[in-house]
């Protein structure tokens, strides 16, 4: 196959990218892209984010988090990841079948002396492990099949930023399936770095090395960073555009027990109450009142609660208290 060379780690530019591929790059023959992200979170485009991720986790860590086009689970990328995509041109999307999208890595793969299967309906696996994990999503004839492969990737991270409590949200998005996993370093010689993979991989799909790269113009360039700009860093994007969701969550401090429960609608609270035992000389009806039309991120709910003395509504419980209960 031919092949778009892609050095950038940016997440929003690489799923722009593969967006773009797919509407603009218009050549007779399929093609593929190999490229990493950034420590990042990657969220199906029918997921509600808030429900995928560990927020504090994410914060810490400054975790990048990006909605892609395409549907599927939330994956964790970081440098020990390499991604995949193929664009290939479909006749009839009835027949569309991942495994047959995902069967040049298993190829490839076996040429190396690992041997992968797909499995499931949208991962490949080793030894019973996944290692990959696979999207799809179609525009003007053509297909986008983009992936992962976990090469050496920081599992106790991944599993920390993808941890949360099923039981504080209630939405309409897809959920992720957790599945148990493996890094293929761990099935190659122990000097194989990610590097050499990543160079086996490209010479195996560029049919050893024959086919030619499709070289970008400053054009292709200056509208890919236009949809990063106008979409794919946006808040709205990768926030704001989770399906409706509800949120409830209760948790005892020092000055009593706040339980707060919320109705979420793209992002931007509709609904909010605080009930608890907590000791508060004014009627916190005016605070929820103030959140309302608020976007459901910690820095814009933290902006408008700073504007109260919160002492008068929830006694000795701070606003790093509020916080916390509901991220």
């Amino acid at each position: 196959m031919r092949y778009i060379i892609n050095h950038s780690t940016n997440p929003y530019f690489n799923l722009a990218l593969d967006e773009y591929a797919l509407r603009h790059v218009n050549v007779d023959e399929d093609f593929f892209i190999l490229w990493q992200n950034e420590p990042s979170i990657i969220i199906g485009k029918n997921q509600t984010t808030l429900e995928e991720i560990n927020q504090h986790y994410v914060d810490a860590h400054k975790i990048k988090v990006a909605r892609r086009v395409s549907g599927g689970g939330a994956v964790y990328h970081d440098f020990g990841n390499l991604n995949f995509t193929f664009i290939t041109k479909v006749d009839d999307p009835s027949k569309v079948n991942y495994k047959k999208y995902v069967q040049p890595v298993v190829d490839a793969l076996a040429s190396m002396g690992i041997q992968a299967e797909a499995s499931g309906r949208n991962d490949v696996l080793v030894d019973g492990l996944k290692i990959s994990g696979n999207a799809q999503r179609m525009a003007n004839g053509k297909l986008m099949h983009h992936g992962t492969i976990l090469f050496d990737v920081d599992i106790e991270a991944m599993v920390e930023a993808l941890s949360v409590d099923p039981s504080k949200f209630k939405s309409k998005g897809s959920k992720s399936v957790r599945s148990r996993v493996t890094n293929i370093k761990d099935h190659l010689p122990p000097d194989t770095t990610l590097e050499m993979f990543w160079e086996k991989l490209h010479y195996y799909l560029s049919n050893k090395g024959q086919d030619r790269e499709i070289i970008l113009t400053n054009h292709d360039y200056d509208a890919i960073n236009q949809r990063v700009k106008e979409q794919f860093e946006t808040w709205e994007w990768n926030y704001g555009a989770s399906p409706d969701f509800d949120y409830h969550h209760k948790t005892r401090f020092e000055g009593g027990t706040v339980d707060v429960s919320a109705k979420v609608d793209q992002g931007i609270i509709k609904q909010i109450r605080f009930n608890g035992d907590y000791l508060g000389l004014e009627d916190v009806a005016d605070l929820e009142s103030a959140l309302i039309g608020v976007r459901y991120d910690k820095s814009s709910i933290k902006a408008s609660l700073s504007r109260f003395d919160l002492r008068l509504f929830f006694g000795s419980i701070t606003l790093e208290n509020i916080l916390d209960l509901m991220f």
